[in-house]
């Protein structure tokens, strides 16, 4: 391997050289196996040989993969990958539940997070311009493959939110004094937004909530945590919307 290969597969671990060379990385044999599969462009693939096969495929050495890999033990191949980059308009968003992250800011809730949306089949994130970069490797690797099928929007949050308000989309937001997801009504379209593992929901993005949710302690009023973390109540409330919506197609 040259010095230039390896100081551009190391400048992909930080955000600017992912945005500078429109690039991000993905570690581990069954990963790379699906990526090679899907929509997106492999442009080029590291990996110990006998692993893989291919004209973007260079084999290297042991030592190598352990001065390249990202992760605390190494893999056994790394791929370079194009960023994709989808285009979303706010009537897209119309008749589907969307998921909003406003401010979270540790990359493994984000990869987390981006896995649930999989499994609940959500196809589209937002994400406010200070969430964590979902192509972060640690991002990556946390979702175990879904980053491939979830698509990642990184946008002015307030603004598109206020406009799918006025548009008649709802939005839910989790908020301490929101209303109990429990025993509120909830639609099976709308965006539902998360808020910062600290602070919650910003000032700008809560004023374009139209429903507050709270989900709450058992039992009721019982003192303990202050909070859940934020992966956490995404799949609480995901898995929430998703039971109410097969009750509704069970009548």
């Amino acid at each position: 391997m040259t010095k230039a290969e390896i100081q551009l597969v190391r400048s992909l671990a930080d955000k600017r050289g992912r945005a500078e060379h429109g690039l991000f990385l993905a570690e581990g044999e069954k990963l790379i196996g699906e990526l090679r599969a899907s929509h997106l462009r492999v442009r080029k693939i590291y990996a110990l040989e006998g692993i893989f096969a291919g004209e973007e495929v260079e084999t290297v050495a042991p030592r190598d993969m352990e001065r390249l890999s990202q992760l605390k033990t190494p893999s056994n191949s790394l791929a370079l990958v194009e960023i994709p980059h989808y285009g979303l308009k706010t009537a897209d968003l119309r008749g589907q539940l969307t998921l909003a992250l406003d401010e979270v800011q540790n990359p493994g809730n984000v990869g987390t997070i981006i896995r649930l949306a999989d499994w609940f089949g959500i196809r589209d994130i937002l994400c406010s311009e200070g969430t964590a970069d979902c192509f972060n490797p640690k991002v990556v690797q946390a979702t175990m493959g879904a980053i491939l099928r979830v698509r990642v929007h990184y946008t002015p949050l307030a603004p598109l939110l206020a406009e799918a308000a006025a548009g008649g989309i709802p939005v839910y937001g989790t908020f301490l004094e929101g209303e109990n997801i429990y025993t509120e009504e909830l639609s099976p379209t709308g965006i539902v937004v998360m808020g910062n593992e600290g602070r919650g929901v910003t000032e700008a993005v809560a004023r374009s909530v139209t429903r507050k949710l709270f989900i709450p302690p058992w039992p009721a009023g019982r003192r303990g945590s202050e909070s859940l973390n934020v992966a956490m109540a995404t799949g609480i409330v995901c898995a929430e919307f998703r039971r109410r919506t097969a009750l509704r197609g069970a009548k």
